[in-house]
Parts: structure tokens; sequence; C-alpha cells
């Protein structure tokens, strides 16, 4: 058997990236991430990899029953795997203590790839349009420096270096040029393109920067992806399985599937042989929420139209602000893809509420998870809104797997 190609994961994240390289037959040696829900939930991943690698498979769905603690069920595999993930913010205090832990974890191996992005609201159009300064100020605009200096340390062969579309013109595009001068200073040559998780088969209009490089000596171009174009729907074969739940209702743990699975959720590994699922849990929301929904779905499902919110009824009304976000109230597309799930899914679920008018609520955790291309056996740690947030912030599993299979064509 070839030895498998080995990665270190930056600003992991939930691990939606890392997910899709693993299933392309990449060997995480670290994850680094300072969010410590994310990371809780990257050990528990990391367990379930390592016991689904050694035959013990049921010990994991032992977990997701509630029968043992999550201390304890981390405790069921090698020490120094739970700690090869790293919960630790990168800067200038920290970075050697950080290379410190991957290199006890790594050994006598060479790291072939980097993977992951800074945090990307200081990139982000939305987040320059809040912020009075445009984000000029943010520390997090230079955590490149930090990833060009993991090059540095590891001269890996590939990066796969992902962000938002705003990098493009985040302080008119200064913040890129600087990515680039600085990595090529560091060895590589690189190329970025942006991509559509919709054309790697994910069932969501997601866009992201996605920047790839390589040694200068390595004679390699920019891979050329092909879009798949697919027919698939949301409501009939991304959520049609899940059982109908309303506001407030569902279960944080074991969930029975209502129906037989559908062809989309089997040729893409988000139903994988398990009877059940997890965290299928909708919000409660107030009686004025709902009415609003209820309007909402009638207009886009029966006459394909969005909601205004300054249209509604002077009675439901609640915000001052009726000349901007007036699309603060949106229908996940039943009969196409969704529209990008971000972060803010965590502080309400108004723009993301559930097409079948039977159920009116908002999307539960599952339903978010199945949008991003999550395997429903995918457990998010500590709570229903931090589950949300480390969703929203993800990469497609399926648009990571599409990248990594064409860098390993690549490398090998």
């Amino acid at each position: 058997m070839s030895k498998k190609l080995t990665y270190i994961d930056l600003f992991a994240g939930a691990g939606g990236l890392s997910e899709g390289f693993i299933r392309a037959g990449f060997e995480p040696i670290a994850h680094v991430e300072m969010n410590k829900d994310a990371c809780d939930t990257l050990k528990t991943r990391t367990a379930y990899h390592y016991l689904k690698n050694n035959g013990r498979i049921k010990e994991y769905h032992n977990y997701l029953k509630g029968n043992i603690k999550r201390e304890d069920f981390w405790k069921t595999i090698p020490e120094h795997l739970i700690k090869s993930v790293i919960n630790t913010e990168i800067s200038s205090e920290t970075i050697e203590n950080i290379f410190e832990k991957i290199d006890a974890e790594l050994g006598k191996q060479k790291v072939d790839l980097v993977i992951g992005g800074p945090p990307c609201q200081a990139y982000s159009v939305a987040g320059r349009a809040r912020d009075p300064k445009g984000m000029s100020e943010d520390p997090r605009n230079h955590l490149y420096k930090y990833y060009v200096k993991f090059l540095n340390r590891y001269n890996p062969k590939m990066f796969v270096f992902e962000n938002v579309p705003g990098i493009l013109s985040a302080n008119n595009g200064v913040y890129l040029e600087l990515i680039f001068k600085a990595v090529r200073e560091a060895g590589y040559e690189l190329d970025k393109k942006v991509l559509n998780a919709k054309h790697f088969g994910v069932l969501q209009d997601r866009k992201r920067v996605i920047i790839i490089g390589w040694k200068k000596e390595l004679d390699f171009k920019y891979p050329e992806f092909e879009k798949k174009e697919h027919q698939y729907e949301v409501l009939k074969d991304l959520f049609s399985d899940l059982p109908i739940i309303q506001s407030g209702q569902g279960e944080w743990g074991v969930t029975k599937y209502a129906k037989k699975t559908t062809p989309y959720l089997e040729n893409k590994g988000i139903r994988n042989g398990l009877e059940f699922t997890t965290q299928h849990i909708a919000r409660l929301n107030n009686e004025n929420d709902l009415e609003i929904y209820r309007i909402a779905v009638d207009k886009w499902v029966n006459e394909n139209k969005r909601l205004n919110y300054a249209e509604l009824p002077d009675r439901l009304i609640k915000h001052n602000n009726t000349k901007s976000f007036t699309n603060r109230f949106q229908v996940v597309n039943d009969s196409g893809v969704s529209h990008t799930v971000v972060a803010h899914i965590c502080a309400d679920g108004h723009y993301y509420i559930h097409p079948d008018i039977k159920q009116n609520r908002s999307i539960t955790v599952r339903e978010a998870a199945r949008i991003q291309s999550f395997p429903d056996d995918y457990f998010f740690e500590k709570s229903r809104t931090a589950a949300y947030k480390q969703i929203g912030n993800a990469v497609p599993v399926l648009m990571a797997e599409g990248i990594a299979k064409k860098i390993k064509e690549m490398m090998k």
C-alpha cells in the first residue's frame, strides 16, 4: 500500500475541509483552531475516524446514543490523537509552542500539504460594511503571515488556502497582493479561482476563493475542476427522510429516519449506513415570527417571490430599520439549491426558513449540516448555537473532497 499523503489543517474550524481531504485518502497530522467548541467537534471526529479504521465503530455509535460521557469517549483512542487537535489562537506568542506540538506528532514523517484559511470576517464584504473603518485595522487581515511561517517551517509540496470572495476586493486588493508576494518569497507558485460549492454536488450556492500553491520546482498549474450539473432538490432529495417537526421540537440525540433514503443522500455519503442521525432539533420561535414565516413560505412556494420585510403588515414589523436588510426573512429554496449558509445562523434562523409550510420553522442543526454536505454521523459539540456557528463557518465536505482528489492526482 502506498503511504498516505499528510497534511496540517490551520484555522480548522469544525473540520469540513479536513473531512473532505480524509475522504480523498489524506492523513491529518494536526488541526489548529482557536474555538474550543470546534476543537471538541474535531476531537470527536478524530475519535470517529480512529474507531472506524480499527473496526470499533460501534463504540462511536454508543457515544452518539448518549451511553458514554464525552471525556470518557475520547479516552478510548490514543491520547496523542486527541492532543493533535491544538486549541490555540495562532499568534507570535503561540506559534513556537504550536510548532513543538506538531513536531511531536509528526515524528520522522514529512508534511505533504498545508490546508485552511484564516477567519474570513476581516475580508468579507458584510464585515467591512458593518465596521466604520472597513476592517482595515482588524488584526485578522494579517493572519496570512503565520500561514506563510508554516510553509517555511514544514516545506510542504503544496497548500490550499480558502477564503470568501471579499478577499479579492479587501483594501482594494492589497491584502491579496501581499499574500501572493509573501508566498512567492517562501518558494511557491500559486493561483486563485472563485469556485462554487454547487458545482461539486453540494445543494448550496456558495462561492469561495480557493488559492492553490505548489513548490516552484514542481511543473504544476492550477487544476481544472469540471462543473458537475445535477437535478437534485433540497426538499425532495436532501430533507425528505427527516421526521416532520414544528418550531421548538426535535432531538439533540438520536432521531430515527422517517422515510427511506434518497439516491442523493446515498451517493454523496450523507446517509452512511446508520439507522439514525442526531441534532435534528429546531429553534422555538414566537408567534410573530411564525406568522412571518407562513407569509414568506406562501410567497416563495406559490409565487416564487422573496419576502420584503418593509411590505409586511405593520403589526408584524418589530425592527425600526425597514430600508436595509429587507430580505432578513428568507425561505430555503425547496426546488433547487439553498442560498449560502453563514455563521449568522447561530443568532437566529430567519434567513433559513424551512420550505415546508406544514413544519413552519427555521431549519434544524442537521438540516443545516446537510446543506453543507456533512455526513449524518458528524456530531457538532457543545450546544445548538455553537453547532450552528460551526456549520455556518465550515467548508462544504463535498467541495473539499473534490478539491482534495485533484490535489492528490497532482501530487501522485
